[in-house]
């Protein structure tokens, strides 16, 4: 796979099709982010507008089972998420950080089918726009880019939960792909890398417990092993 890395706040390369349509450009705000699709002639950091970024979808396929689902994050408009949701510590949120990819022409189709069983899991497709900064001024660097979204009304939305339950329904949920905290540590480590100023409160801090977890528990390991010696 071609792949060509654009600084921030610069414009993808207008890869279009030998039809001269307009480039199939899709944007990542989870696991894409450190998983890109195939066929990626371009990526860009930018950021969405009047959405947040929350763990509030159910994972029965990658990050747990259907008697276990874990949670991976979807995105939700602002104005929806503050509806559904009573107890977010972080209710000022409402930028979304992260990439833009265009998808090589020859290869759209067989991109948008990989991407549409990829995001099975109550998804549906939207066209946003993509923003950064260009010269200092913030501007839409890519109109109506495609970014699967997880509506409040789709059957595995589980919308807001306290933060300590999230937080332990991460860090001991199993599936398919791996344990779903390695999906959040993933996640976290990748939203840094985009830009000096990439941040997200909700993501951010469920690493921060779900880390203080695995001391606890490798802690506990540890005096248990002790225990057994003496």
């Amino acid at each position: 796979m071609a792949s060509e890395s654009v600084p921030n706040g610069s414009a993808a390369p207008a890869a279009t099709a030998v039809t001269g349509e307009r480039p199939y450009v899709v944007f990542g705000y989870g696991s894409l982010i450190w998983k890109p699709p195939p066929h990626v002639i371009a990526q860009t950091p930018g950021y969405l507008k009047g959405y947040v970024r929350r763990f509030a979808q159910k994972s029965h396929d990658h990050r747990g089972t259907p008697e276990n689902p874990g949670r991976v994050v979807t995105l939700i408009h602002k104005e929806d998420w503050d509806h559904v949701s009573g107890s977010d510590p972080f209710p000022d949120d409402d930028v979304v950080w992260g990439v833009a990819y265009t998808i090589d022409p020859v290869y759209e189709s067989e991109v948008r089918d990989y991407l549409d069983y990829r995001e099975k899991d109550g998804y549906t497709l939207e066209e946003l726009d993509i923003y950064g900064l260009v010269n200092g001024h913030e501007t839409v660097i890519i109109p109506k880019a495609f970014c699967y979204v997880g509506r409040p009304d789709n059957p595995s939305f589980i919308g807001s939960e306290p933060i300590d339950k999230l937080a332990e329904r991460i860090w001991h949920s199993v599936g398919p792909s791996g344990p779903n905290k390695e999906y959040l540590y993933h996640l976290a480590e990748a939203v840094r890398q985009l830009a000096p100023e990439s941040h997200d409160s909700h993501l951010f801090e469920l690493e921060t417990r779900c880390r203080e977890m695995d001391k606890l528990a490798s802690h506990s390991t540890a005096e248990n092993g002790a225990a057994t010696e003496l």
